[in-house]
């Protein structure tokens, strides 16, 4: 697993791209996890569900775009 440090902007998140990947699985990811440490874990919708309550437990928080997943679901059934 690779850890990296969070990009900030003006204390915001820097939002995932496409090229962000699942730091399990090499999917794209989703969501990215920032430990107490700085440190971030990026995950894909799947694995950030399967880890979130370790992670909650560790004190990380969160930016998810899971959201997203949605959206290109309904856009590609239209």
């Amino acid at each position: 697993m690779t850890t990296t440090t969070a990009p900030l902007i003006a204390d915001v998140a820097v939002p995932l791209t496409n090229q962000d990947r699942c730091d399990r699985c090499s999917s794209q990811a989703y969501v990215r996890a920032t430990l107490p440490s700085g440190f971030d874990l990026l995950f894909c919708g799947h694995h950030a569900h399967d880890y979130r309550p370790s992670l909650v437990e560790a004190g990380a928080t969160f930016y998810d775009e899971t959201s997203r997943l949605t959206a290109k679901d309904l856009a590609a059934v239209e």
